[in-house]
């Protein structure tokens, strides 16, 4: 049977900030590691105030694992001159969760729709070669609920395939919420499903 793919790349902090010039223009690169569109605003408003007078803050994102959504921005530069370019380099570098933004003060001389695409193609590069790029496992969390007398079997089995417990409750029943990663999850959900006096659910 094929692996399913449970491994994807990120970022783990923001990058350094980046400089690209072109005739004059200057363009600022930065990546950001991050998980909502929430995060993303706030990292947007952040550069907007550090980069009050600059012209354009142009971005693309991507969020999400198994399921992608992404988005490119132009910011005023002309249709697919900015935004796409990035967005470009963030499928090559093959990072999700991440936020890539230029931004560009006007030099005075106009660089063309071809120059911009260069420009803002090379100013994201910069940011994600600046970048920490890990990769991670996709992971599924499931919850498990089982009596007293079934812990030491339902621990031997965490023990055995090395699942991590990301919390517990004991009262008059256990309740463990457990993560796995995707490549194991069929497995690990089988074991706990045959399991007498266990119940055992996907938790989304």
């Amino acid at each position: 049977m094929d692996e399913v793919k449970d491994t994807y790349k990120t970022i783990t902090k923001p990058s350094e900030e980046t400089l690209f010039k072109d005739r004059n223009s200057k363009f600022y690169g930065y990546a950001f590691p991050v998980s909502s569109e929430d995060d993303i605003k706030e990292c947007l408003e952040q550069l907007r105030k550090i980069h009050h007078t600059a012209r354009h803050h142009c971005y693309a994102w991507q969020l999400g694992t198994e399921t992608l959504r992404f988005r490119a921005n132009d910011d005023g530069e002309p249709n697919n001159s900015a935004g796409q370019p990035i967005y470009g380099q963030i499928q090559a570098f093959d990072v999700t969760n991440v936020l890539v933004v230029s931004v560009r003060y006007f030099g005075g001389t106009k660089l063309g729709v071809g120059g911009l695409i260069n420009a803002y193609k090379n100013s994201a590069q910069l940011a994600l070669e600046a970048s920490e790029i890990i990769e991670k496992t996709i992971d599924k969390q499931f919850k498990i609920t089982f009596g007293y007398d079934m812990m030491n079997k339902v621990m031997r089995i965490i023990k055995e395939r090395n699942i991590e417990i990301v919390s517990q409750k004991l009262e008059l029943e256990c309740e463990y919420l457990i993560t796995v990663r995707k490549n194991e999850a069929e497995a690990v959900y089988t074991i706990f499903d045959t399991l007498f006096k266990v119940e055992i659910k996907e938790v989304e």
